[in-house]
């Protein structure tokens, strides 16, 4: 009955994760339609961005190197993340041994193989699913690149507005992505918790959606952000 109590505060506690992981990014893309987060206000940068890219004609070669560095960015990110999951997948098939060796590690709590290889299991699926983001990032910003080389040149002011619309139409998801990734870390660092007991991985998963949230919405980043937005705005409506 013991067993079975504490395995319920585990399955209590990986509930809230579920939820938590599940839920963060519909909830993000519902805020993000207003002025409430920094991923709705770069949308609008975006779109600024290329707007002025079409202004540009001479010098695309600098937002190809933006584009590029993002690429770089999202490169690294996947490499790092097939290096972690590695490591979390060679202590999983490690066998008797590996969780023996673990066990004995001070703080972490005492479980089951079957439980440690579940907990173990979450790590690596949370960085999978980071790094098919950070793969997909890497694909879209080869479009977007693309893109921007075939961006027509001197085009009457009606077609290079459409054509910088359709462009940050492509930039926005493939940056989008890119940010999945990063947040996948937030919530793996969270499932690493779980080593810990259940109370620990209910409140790393909490701390990792609130900090999220704080940075989104609250942070020096977000409010400058939002004034970078709202000064384009402004500049587009004298226009």
């Amino acid at each position: 009955m013991r067993a079975l109590g504490v395995m319920g505060w585990d399955l209590a506690a990986l509930g809230v994760f579920a939820l938590c992981w599940v839920a963060y990014e519909p909830l993000l893309r519902l805020l993000a339609r207003g002025r409430h987060v920094i991923n709705g206000d770069m949308v609008a940068v975006r779109r600024g961005w290329m707007r002025q890219m079409m202004d540009r004609p001479t010098m695309r070669l600098l937002d190809s190197q933006l584009i590029g560095h993002a690429l770089n960015t999202a490169s690294f990110f996947a490499s790092s993340n097939l290096i972690l999951i590695a490591g979390a997948a060679g202590v999983l098939f490690g066998g008797e041994g590996a969780y023996r060796r673990i066990e004995a590690t001070p703080l972490l709590a005492e479980t089951t193989p079957t439980l440690f290889g579940l907990k173990l299991a979450l790590v690596a699926v949370t960085l999978a699913r980071g790094l098919l983001s950070f793969i997909w990032a890497i694909r879209q910003l080869n479009y977007c690149a693309a893109v921007i080389g075939a961006a027509p040149r001197d085009a009457p002011e009606p077609a290079a507005t459409a054509y910088a619309e359709a462009a940050a139409a492509v930039l926005t998801p493939a940056l989008s992505a890119s940010n999945a990734g990063v947040r996948g870390y937030y919530f793996a660092l969270a499932a690493t918790a779980w080593l810990f007991g259940p109370l620990a991985f209910a409140a790393a998963t909490l701390g990792a959606v609130a900090l999220l949230a704080w940075r989104q919405a609250f942070s020096p980043a977000a409010h400058a952000v939002r004034k970078v937005r709202a000064l384009l705005e402004g500049v587009s409506a004298a226009d």
